[in-house]
């Protein structure tokens, strides 16, 4: 069960953006996207923090797994997620965009 969660959370963002600007784009990019899926995260940890809490019998091991989830999640939105995003470093540089070939051009290349 959890590795069909695991996979759905991964796959989340990209079926996201098939809905549309506003599904997409809009909620799972920038602030609106760390806070959205942090609490996600959050949310989906509650039944491994609850059996965490039960084996040790103390609040020690739920929040010791709450600070990892935290140092990882802030690692990932806040260091390698703009690391690896499309912010251009050089704005002097030309940022014209691909055009779009007309549908007639489109078949010239099938023949």
């Amino acid at each position: 069960m959890t590795a069909v969660v695991g996979g759905i959370m991964g796959l989340l963002p990209h079926l996201l953006h098939h809905v549309g600007i506003l599904g997409g784009a809009v909620l799972v990019t920038g602030a609106t996207g760390n806070v959205l899926f942090a609490v996600l995260g959050l949310v989906f940890s509650l039944p491994l923090l609850r059996r965490l809490y039960r084996r040790f019998g103390s609040w020690k091991a739920p929040a010791i797994a709450l600070g990892v989830f935290a140092l990882m999640f802030s690692l990932s939105a806040f260091v390698i997620g703009p690391a690896i995003s499309d912010d251009d470093p050089n704005p002097d540089r030309d940022r014209t965009p691909v055009q779009t070939p007309d549908p007639d051009e489109h078949e010239g290349h099938h023949d």
